[in-house]
């Protein structure tokens, strides 16, 4: 075979090579990424010279794909970028170091770089899309729930203050047993205008007063208040804070929020462990971190921590609205709260609030 068929047959290779990725690539969805990306490899290493001594690696962020061991010796590289940014690399290299590579061939790894880079670029895009799919969703939900909530909140407060009223006016004319069952009413219906309370608080219907404050006596007073729970599971609180934290909140709602993540990680840390408050200022934030020894958070878990009504608590022990209220208040402070699992053990919640 002449020279010129030689380098006929060459680019024949090469253009049914290009003509193959372009089918892969037209074909592929985020599911069958990788399927694809091993099916570029395949068709790649056939376009070469020599396909039995070629070798040939994606490497994409923390991914790699290879059709075997790479020649460090011998090889050619073409970047794979994402938005004008290097993220991976398409390598070739050759088994046999007295081979070479065709000027043709660079031209082609780096045709089929950039064919991947579009690829990743197109899921990239439809991975936002979809997420912020998502959001919009959630957020029409979460309206929709929270103009329920609020309705169904009013319409409880009533019936709700005047079982408590007509409850304590009964109380003065009974006997001692039937005030034990009167005592159980006014419980239930204190337990139950806290549920309403905390409705109000998710569905934003609670007023706000802000005022300067110092972050610091507020922490120390809802951890004062959960000393006996604390003792009765033999658990340590430490508080690490400054002497003195001012920001502008509403002092109540800070407390209501304080005081559901130090429950929340009593709730979850096991009996002889430790809880780590930590407060302290960062430019013009104020940050909280409640720390605990859990088992800490499933995926589904930290996907749907600050939903209403979403709880890992056995039924009965928790209305799934604790961790919604703290969130509604924390965001209509401007702020932002965030959890992720600990290193070792337990998960890690943190609340950024701006100073003004």
């Amino acid at each position: 075979m002449n020279g010129t068929e030689l380098k006929l047959r060459e680019r024949i290779k090469e253009l049914t090579c290009l003509y193959e990725v372009s089918s892969i690539i037209g074909n592929t969805d985020i599911n069958s990424l990788p399927n694809s990306l091993n099916a570029i490899l395949k068709s790649l290493k056939k376009a070469f010279q020599y396909p039995k001594f070629t070798e040939i690696k994606i490497d994409y962020e923390d991914v790699c794909y290879t059709t075997g061991p790479i020649n460090d010796e011998v090889t050619i590289t073409s970047a794979i970028k994402l938005f004008n940014q290097p993220k991976g690399s398409l390598t070739v290299s050759l088994k046999e170091c007295k081979s070479s590579f065709l000027k043709e061939e660079k031209q082609l790894i780096d045709s089929v770089a950039l064919k991947i880079s579009n690829l990743l670029e197109r899921i990239e895009i439809k991975k936002n899309e979809n997420s912020l799919r998502r959001q919009v969703e959630r957020t029409d939900r979460l309206n929709i729930l929270g103009e329920i909530t609020a309705g169904i909140a009013h319409e409880l407060n009533t019936p709700l203050t005047n079982i408590l009223g007509f409850s304590e006016l009964l109380k003065e004319n009974c006997t001692q047993e039937e005030s034990k069952d009167l005592d159980r009413i006014i419980q239930n219906a204190i337990y139950s205008r806290e549920v309403v309370k905390k409705l109000m608080f998710f569905a934003c219907e609670m007023p706000q007063a802000r005022e300067t404050i110092d972050i610091v006596p507020t922490l120390k007073s809802a951890i004062d208040l959960l000393r006996p729970t604390l003792r009765k599971k033999h658990l340590e609180c430490i508080l690490k804070t400054n002497e003195k934290l001012f920001l502008k909140a509403d002092a109540l709602q800070i407390t209501q929020v304080l005081f559901n993540l130090i429950m929340n990680a009593i709730y979850f840390t096991p009996e002889q462990g430790t809880i780590e408050i930590q407060a302290f200022q960062k430019n013009e934030q104020i940050i909280i971190k409640v720390k605990d020894e859990g088992s800490g958070l499933t995926a589904e878990a930290a996907e749907k921590l600050f939903e209403p009504f979403f709880t890992t608590k056995p039924i009965g022990e928790g209305s799934g609205l604790g961790l919604s209220v703290v969130h509604g208040i924390v965001a209509s402070h401007q702020g932002s709260i965030t959890a992720k699992n600990n290193i070792e053990k337990g998960a890690t919640f943190q609340i950024k609030l701006p100073i003004n």
